[in-house]
């Protein structure tokens, strides 16, 4: 800004001389020179002018990057924080789970599950307690098995038994038809007995 005054002031300077007392060459010398001044000056003003644009517009465009690279940082924040709360909220099948107490624990789980680090270790321990009460669910359910194996073998025993003495009541009721009908048929093709007489012994 400060050579563009320069010039024009220069300008100004020529434009106001006597031109009466001023070699006309000189004047045209001078004139060009200050001419291709403000060209070179008008050219470089320009040149400023689009380095400016470009600069700014490169800066925009950076702000519009960051700008969004913000947003989608924000909305990855949102997304995540709302992910935690689900994760907070969400109830486990394991809370409804009844579980050997603590002390039952401490007292039946193997000592390899209730060591002193484990038991200092709130989310290993929970861990260990689950463990050792799905195996434990395990070992009751196969002897509930095998009672169940046992009584469903009794319950067989007992109805081959029970089968065994209908069949003997059965036989043993038959038998008493077959004797009370035989009985009965003997009574009635053998005559009944005349009632015997007392005899008086003879005098002696």
């Amino acid at each position: 800004m400060m050579a563009e005054d320069q010039t024009i002031k220069h300008f100004q300077e020529l434009v106001s001389s006597d031109l009466t007392i001023v070699d006309p060459t000189s004047i045209q010398i001078r004139a060009n020179a200050l001419v291709a001044r403000l060209k070179a000056l008008n050219r470089n003003a320009n040149a400023a002018t689009r380095a400016s644009k470009q600069a700014t517009t490169e800066a925009r465009h950076d702000m519009d990057q960051t700008h969004l690279g913000l947003q989608n940082l924000l909305y990855e924040k949102r997304h995540l924080e709302r992910e935690i709360d689900k994760c907070r909220q969400f109830a486990s099948i394991y809370q409804d789970v009844p579980l050997y107490s603590l002390p039952e624990f401490k007292t039946l789980a193997p000592p390899e599950a209730r060591s002193d680090d484990v038991l200092q270790n709130v989310h290993q321990l929970m861990l260990n307690r689950l463990s050792f009460e799905l195996v434990e669910r395990q070992r009751l359910d196969q002897k509930r098995k095998e009672l169940t194996a046992q009584k469903e073998e009794l319950l067989k025993h007992s109805k081959l038994k029970l089968a065994t003495v209908e069949s003997v009541k059965t036989q043993i009721e038959s038998l008493m038809k077959a004797a009370a009908d035989i009985q009965k048929k003997v009574d009635e093709l053998v005559p009944a007995l005349p009632p015997s007489t007392a005899t008086t012994p003879a005098p002696t």
